[in-house]
């Protein structure tokens, strides 16, 4: 029995360290597994990007066979069914950034100011209550905004700024900045709120009214995801197709008023694609078209990146 209390004393620290090294090697296991399924994740991302710009660029270089990169680029007319066919892409080009343009600097001011109102002045009761009702606008289908822009909106922008026509780059606009203040007001509302509280209390201590705080001081802490937001909200604009092939009057040509019409890239797309004989020139400058609003979303996500660092990098 003497010699038997000894050896059972000193298997019990034998066991914890073999137990202790099991659950080490499990949890090595564990988080290589979930580092490799981010990794995949990761990859998986670039792959169908690159893939996607592949299989573009593999019916749309075959324009380029027929027609001039840069007549193409600096076009003025987009007559595809005409007897000589032009491909100008600079009139859906200017027309999808007019109306990207027109989104944008009405749902801005909108979005971030209604998401000032629910972090700083809006009550719980009020917040619960107004929040998910901007929510609930961003889950209208698009063909139903477009609708209403084509029925309702147009025939009030045409009353009330005297428009000669009713679709028009304005109430495609328009009706992009309704479909963009959700997603704007959302995100940028949970920035604000992720602002540390003693940053308000600083400031008012300091005499600052509560809108002051809020514009000198939420707002600028908040600058980075308010970036993000607007940025999202400025590529639902750009990519969106239903409304603004309803809404905007579909006429290709360089826009020199907001009240006349306008046709966007992926208008273009939508209208054209489903009747064009397959590889014709037509076909082929389609999917150059679809290239070149690739590369448009691109540089605005990298613009959006590049703006989000420096205003993180002013924060810290």
């Amino acid at each position: 029995m003497a010699e038997t209390a000894p050896a059972q004393h000193n298997q019990a620290p034998a066991d914890a360290a073999v137990a202790y090294a099991r659950a080490h090697r499990v949890r090595l296991l564990k988080e290589r597994a979930i580092r490799l399924v981010f990794v995949i994740a990761g990859i998986s991302s670039i792959a169908i990007v690159a893939l996607i710009l592949l299989f573009l660029l593999k019916d749309g270089l075959p324009f380029l066979g027929r027609y001039s990169f840069w007549s193409f680029i600096t076009g003025t007319t987009w007559s595809p069914t005409a007897t000589v066919p032009e491909f100008g892409l600079l009139p859906i080009l200017t027309g999808t950034l007019a109306v990207t343009a027109i989104a944008i600097a009405l749902s801005l001011p909108i979005g971030v100011g209604a998401a000032l109102y629910l972090s700083e002045v809006a009550g719980p009761w009020e917040r619960e209550i107004v929040k998910p009702l901007i929510e609930a606008l961003a889950a209208i289908p698009s063909v139903v905004m477009g609708f209403f822009g084509y029925v309702v909106l147009g025939q009030i922008v045409r009353v009330v700024f005297n428009a000669p026509v009713e679709h028009n780059a304005l109430t495609g606009g328009i009706i992009l900045a309704l479909m963009a203040v959700p997603t704007i007001v959302t995100i940028s509302e949970d920035a604000m709120r992720s602002v540390p509280e003693s940053f308000r209390e600083g400031s008012l201590a300091l005499g600052a009214s509560r809108w002051e705080t809020a514009w000198r001081v939420t707002l600028p802490a908040s600058a980075s995801g308010v970036t993000a937001a607007t940025m999202l909200g400025l590529g639902r604009a750009v990519g969106e197709t239903m409304a603004v092939l309803m809404c905007t009057g579909n006429a290709p040509v360089i826009p020199t008023s907001v009240l006349l019409p306008i046709r966007t890239m992926t208008a273009t797309i939508a209208a054209e694609m489903g009747e064009v004989p397959y590889g014709s020139a037509h076909y082929h400058a389609l999917f150059m078209v679809g290239a070149a609003l690739f590369v448009l979303t691109l540089a605005i996500n990298t613009a959006a990146r590049k703006a989000i660092g420096r205003f993180q990098f002013k924060g810290q």
